[in-house]
């Protein structure tokens, strides 16, 4: 009868660590939802399509990296040294 009683002791502390986990991953959830809520509305806000976010990123590095040449090759030459 004791067995019986410890294991059903240990079922409810798992029950319980379980349910603890659960509300944990669902507020963490609702967390993700409203980052990604905003994010998007920031990319709604700059008039980036989220499905083209790679290629609106790669567009954007090419012309930093244009900016920054252009701005190198007005340095004078004695700078660039």
């Amino acid at each position: 009868m004791q067995q019986l009683e410890e294991r059903m002791k240990l079922m409810k502390q798992k029950l319980e660590k379980a349910k603890n986990m659960r509300y944990k991953a669902e507020a963490r959830l609702e967390t993700l939802e409203r980052e990604e809520k905003q994010i998007l509305q920031e990319l709604e806000e700059l008039n980036v399509d989220p499905d083209r976010l790679e290629e609106e990123i790669e567009r954007l590095e090419k012309e930093i990296t244009e900016e920054m040449k252009r701005v190198w090759d007005l340095l004078p030459a004695e700078l660039k040294e």
